[in-house]
């Protein structure tokens, strides 16, 4: 477990796969897009990646974020329980970090977005990929120092309930396993800095539904990059 840009700079140097777990939102969102029916998400760093991909063909549907709300234009949010119209159809995402530490990961032998709604699917991933593999805790874009412990706890869930074994973050590991025994997943959530945000959007509902465990089959993987973001369709399905 390493998180941030530090996570995406070892998944790439050291050809590990990496699993992205931005678990309030991106990665919930990701993964239950697919299980809505999109047939892939091109997956962009900035607003504007996502507007020249929607202008290069306008059947893509844009979704994504910029302080919690869909920027001027988009069709949707970053809600992973606001996904009507996917169905059938191309996704442009992007997000305040998930969607760029996606985008950051690149090179690496293998990308895969994870949280506790797709823990199990994205655990069988990373098997199938048969390599060392970084679980990256997406924190804050531009605020390494922001307690990011929705990420940390989803992290921990995917490896703790995996059995996988740790060699970089096993203090960290164990301190979030003991946390989920003790206090339970959903609760870490609602006390975590980055909820109290969506909360103030009025985005509260959000946070139970991110904190719940395996509602979904996929895992989102990366399969190719062009000149505005990643592609990635859903493993699993």
């Amino acid at each position: 477990m390493i998180a941030g840009e530090a996570g995406c700079v070892f998944a790439v140097e050291n050809q590990a796969a990496a699993i992205v777990v931005d678990a309030l939102r991106a990665s919930a969102t990701a993964a239950m897009a697919f299980e809505a029916g999109a047939t892939a998400l091109l997956v962009v760093g900035e607003v504007d990646d996502a507007r020249r991909a929607k202008e290069a063909c306008k059947d893509r549907l844009l979704f994504g974020e910029r302080e919690g709300l869909p920027p001027a234009g988009f069709d949707g949010g970053n809600s992973p329980r606001e996904l009507d119209g996917v169905e059938g159809r191309t996704v442009v995402f992007t997000t305040t970090t998930g969607a760029a530490r996606v985008v950051a990961c690149w090179g690496a032998p293998g990308i895969a977005m994870g949280t506790t709604v797709n823990a199990t699917a994205v655990a069988r991933w990373a098997e199938e990929m048969d390599r060392d593999t970084v679980l990256i805790p997406a924190g804050l874009a531009h605020d390494p120092e922001f307690p990011a412990d929705e990420d940390w706890c989803a992290a921990a869930w995917i490896a703790y309930s995996a059995g996988w074994t740790i060699s970089i973050g096993e203090e960290a590991c164990g301190y979030w396993r003991r946390r989920i025994e003790t206090e339970g997943i959903p609760a870490i959530f609602e006390e975590a800095p980055h909820a109290a945000k969506l909360r103030d959007a009025g985005l509260e509902a959000d946070v139970a539904f991110c904190a719940q465990r395996d509602l979904t089959s996929v895992a989102p993987m990366a399969t190719q990059r062009d000149d505005c973001g990643v592609w990635m369709r859903g493993a699993g399905l």
